[in-house]
């Protein structure tokens, strides 16, 4: 699949669809990150979850929830254009849903499964898709977003986030 074109996602999208497109295929990238984003987290010592690297930062558990919130987000957004929905999708307050999911009594563990079982049913999904599907454009955030923007968007979101893990968490 070749990547999406610029017209095909936002102008802020572009830093993670640029991050996905140094791998050549964006469904085995989405495969394998399931399996070492997995990993990441799962191997974290408990009394790291709780970490922020600064006021007001979030904490690795909020980090890998709010990974699975864009997933969700992401994902319905693809599912929905590809099926041809001329739906124009509002942007989402990241910050907000963090604030308002309580964490507290969830294990970065369990996240770590909640991620990895999300994305095995999203490339169930993904792996069934057809040319046609994959060119739908849609709208997001006040933005055209096609189906294959979403997909690098996607994996691009996630290698951000565990860029950051490495750097200033780890």
């Amino acid at each position: 699949m070749t990547p999406p074109l610029p017209s095909e996602y936002s102008p802020f999208a572009a830093t993670y669809v640029n991050l996905a497109v140094m791998h050549s295929d964006v469904i085995m990238l989405l495969s394998n990150l399931k399996d070492s984003t997995y990993q990441a987290f799962i191997q974290l010592p408990a009394d790291k979850a709780d970490y922020a690297y600064a006021p007001g930062k979030w904490t690795v558990k909020q980090m890998l929830g709010h990974i699975i919130d864009t997933e969700r987000v992401f994902s319905y957004r693809l599912y929905c254009i590809s099926r041809g929905d001329e739906t124009a999708f509002p942007g989402f307050d990241q910050d907000n849903y963090v604030e308002n999911t309580d964490l507290s009594k969830r294990s970065i563990q369990e996240l770590a499964i909640e991620f990895k079982i999300l994305r095995e049913a999203n490339l169930l999904f993904i792996n069934n898709l057809t040319d046609l599907q994959l060119s739908r454009i849609g709208s997001a955030s006040n933005h055209p977003v096609s189906v294959k923007a979403l997909l690098y968007m996607m994996a691009g979101h996630e290698l951000h986030h565990l860029n950051i893990l490495k750097e200033r968490y780890l």
